[in-house]
Formats: C-alpha cells, structure tokens, sequence
C-alpha cells in the first residue's frame, strides 16, 4: 500500500525539499504553502500523514492541527518547529500531534518518524476493520452456515444493509427469511431505530388494512379509540412484511401509494402522515405467477423487489446441516440442562440423508426433540423422531445420469464423509485410498465443510 503524505509550509525550500526527499522513500506527497491550504488539500485528497510547520502566516500550524484532531482523528500529525519554540510542539503533541522534529530537519530521523506513525495508522486501521467484522458477524449471528449459497446471501445483505432500497426475501417457509431480515435491519444506519415485523398470513382481511395503516376511533365496529398502525411504528426504521403474497389488491393499492409518495391515510382518517419507512418484504409464493393470476399487482412487485435475495431450502445446502445442528444442540441443551457432547456419526448421516420439508425450522424442531429425549452424552440415532431416524436406514448414494466420473467421485465422497461423520480416516479406509489422496480430493471438490478438520 502506497502512502500519501502532506507537508504544509510557508519557506518553499524547505516543503519542496521535504517532499522531493518523501518521494525518493516511496511515499505519495501533497503539497501546501499555509495551514488554509493544508486543510484544503485533507479536504480534497486522501492523505494518511500530515508533516506541517507550527509558525506560518494566517492559519498557525497548531490551529490545522486543531482542525485535523477535530475532523481526521485518525491521521498522524509531524510537527516541525525550531529551536526557540520547543515548548510549543511540546504543547502541540499534548493536543495531539504525534512526535515533533527541530529544524534543521535530520532526514533520517523524518523517515523513521513518519514510517512509525504511517504503521500505527496502519495498524488502527486494521483494528477498526477487524472490530467491524467482529460486529457485523455479531449482528448476523443468527444466519448460520458456510455453504456457498450463504456466503452469497451474506455478501447480499452486506451490501444492501446501507441503502434505502426495499429487499424482496423469497424461499421456501422455514429456510429463515426472517433470518435476513434481522439483519438488514441491524446492519443498516436505522438499527438503532424501531423493527417492525407484520405476518401478513395471520392476520384476517379485515384487520390487515388497519393493522398496517392504523385507525381512528370509529371509523368501524370495535374500533373504539385511535390506533397507530404499523407503517407509522416503524417511522425511520424498518418494517418486515413476511408472506407479503397473501394480501389482497385493495391493500397491495395502499401499500404501493406509501412506498411511491411516503404517506398514506388512517382507516377512517382524513389527516395524511408522512413517514419515512425502508420496506423488507418475504414470500413462500412465486410472485410472478401470481401476477400472471392476477392476484398480485406488478407495479407493487417491482416497487418491492428493487434487490431479491432468495434462500434455497436446506436439502440445496446441506453442507451447513452440521454447523446448524451444533448450534442448536448448544441452545436446547443449555436450555434442558443437560451435556451433551455431540453427536453420533449414524446421526450425522441421518440428517444429512433427510430432505427437510421443512427446513431450517424441521431441523430446529428436530434437535430440540432429540435433546428432550437423549438419556446419554451423546445424540444417537434412537434419539431422533421417527421420520428422520428412517432416512438413514433408506438412504442410498445417488449419481445422476450423465454424471461425469469427475461429479461422481465427488458425490461418492462428500456422501462418504457424511456417513462417517466428517471423519476423513474412516472415509479413506472405505473408499480405498490414502488420506493425502482423499485431503487432496476434498480441496478440489470444495468439500472441506463436509470434513471434520479434527479426525
């Protein structure tokens, strides 16, 4: 990485020379004749270091560092000073500066002082970057696994997080689009504001519009005071429509008005609200079919699917069942108080081999009911319920049609190593091969979530 260093001061010997010396030592250098310019040029430029003179003319060197401290806390500061005005960078590094040189400047002593604040920065930098990542993965916690498809969903909800634009979440009931959701919200700049959440399938027809919407007192049988709805709730925040396939045209109207113009009308109001609402939407149903129906309006489609991120059931990603299963067997286990240490490898194989109807939520459901039933400390194949317990015993390696020898092989291992559990020994000694051979084979088939790194 390339650094860019500015040097503000007034004696144009002495910032030329400066900046022809940073140069030779591989350093980009920006130029200022006063302080004014100096914070002009922070202003315009991206500089990672500041050299500058403490007495110049007009803006003092103290007040630039004053205004760097203020607005570039990050950026290092280099005072130089003369001999009569020690006391001075003295007080200059008290608010703030991180070293001072005298002049005649000793060059030498200028690279190592520059290159030491260049590597702090560089080094808070990446403490920040890492902090960051450590908060992001804290605030997308819940959406476990590391199978390619949620990498991409990660990356997704990373990049829209920011926006004001409304995200379509489609997938199957049960894969976690409320999931996703959650983390829009948390990762976006209105996480410290309200999250509403509206089930769209619960509610009846009739109370949907003033669920959303509001009412005021009146304005129907049993609505006898005024009542916020939800659109109003989530002002400046988010709100999450989940099964938003399930309402009717006269609501999908009302729905595309807000999200066109920002405001809308209580049932039975007159007095229109503005808010300021950023719109996550899920759906089990393919929408454009039921547009092709004529169920469903396409100018409100569009208006919600600005960005889609979709979840692909679990038996599409079964390489993040392991990582979910553990974590689940950590809740329901702290949560029944008991120890258990794992699982069975006939297990492993047993909820690799199921298909999960019900994905995410089946396997949650399944994990909790194992936990309640486990009378050791481990889950064993007896501990799950019956129907996933019977998909071990009917299990059978399937190699499409057409397959090449290279697909085939890889199926075969990647189903070998979830029979035995991740456990690489056991699957080489059954397929007759070494374990630099089937370690080999598992890089290059991207199977290494399948494999236990421990055995």
């Amino acid at each position: 990485m390339k650094f860019t260093i500015l040097v503000v001061d007034d004696e144009k010997n002495i910032r030329e020379g400066l900046g022809e010396f940073l140069r030779l030592e591989g350093y980009d250098v920006v130029l200022a004749v006063d302080g004014k310019d100096g914070v002009q040029r922070l202003d315009r430029d991206e500089v990672d270091l500041v050299i500058t003179d403490l007495k110049m003319p007009g803006l003092l060197g103290s007040e630039l560092l004053k205004h760097i401290t203020s607005h570039y806390p990050s950026i290092p500061v280099i005072v130089l000073t003369g001999h009569g005005t020690v006391e001075d960078a003295v007080d200059a590094m008290r608010n703030g500066a991180y070293d001072f040189i005298t002049k005649p400047v000793n060059l030498d002593h200028l690279a190592m002082l520059a290159r030491r604040a260049l590597e702090r920065r560089e080094l808070s930098r990446q403490n920040e970057e890492l902090l960051e990542e450590i908060q992001t993965q804290k605030r997308t916690s819940t959406i476990i696994g590391k199978s390619p498809a949620i990498r991409r969903i990660f990356e997704l909800v990373r990049r829209v997080a920011p926006t004001k634009a409304s995200v379509l979440i489609t997938g199957e009931s049960g894969v976690g689009k409320e999931l996703i959701a959650d983390a829009i919200h948390n990762l976006s700049p209105r996480a410290d504001k309200p999250f509403i959440k509206v089930h769209c399938a619960a509610l009846a027809e009739s109370l949907l519009e003033s669920e959303l919407f509001g009412h005021e007192k009146g304005s129907f049988t049993g609505a006898q005071g005024r009542k916020k709805g939800r659109f109003e709730l989530a002002h400046e925040g988010t709100l999450f429509l989940d099964e938003i396939g399930e309402i009717n045209q006269n609501v999908q109207i009302k729905i595309l008005r807000v999200l066109q113009e920002k405001r809308f009308e209580r049932v039975g109001g007159e007095e229109t609200i503005e808010t300021d609402v950023r719109v996550v939407a899920a759906t089990n149903k393919d929408l454009k079919e039921e547009i092709a129906n004529g169920t469903f309006r396409e100018d409100l489609y569009y208006r919600l699917n600005v960005v889609n991120i979709h979840v692909p059931p679990l038996r599409e990603r079964k390489d993040d069942i392991p990582l979910l299963a553990g974590s689940f067997l950590n809740e329901f286990a702290g949560d029944n108080g008991k120890k258990l240490e794992g699982f069975d490898p006939k297990v492993r194989a047993a909820l690799y081999a199921y298909a999960w109807p019900g994905n995410v939520r089946e396997l949650r459901n399944c994990i909790e009911s194992a936990v309640v039933m486990a009378s050791g400390n481990v889950i064993t194949i007896d501990d799950l319920p019956p129907g996933v317990r019977t998909s071990a015993e009917e299990s059978v390696i399937r190699v499409p049609p057409g397959s090449s020898l290279a697909d085939a092989e890889r199926i075969l291992i990647k189903e070998t190593l979830a029979v035995q559990g991740g456990n690489k020994s056991r699957t080489a000694e059954i397929l007759g091969i070494g374990r630099k051979t089937l370690y080999q084979k598992i890089q290059d088939y991207g199977l290494e979530s399948t494999a236990d790194n421990d055995r």
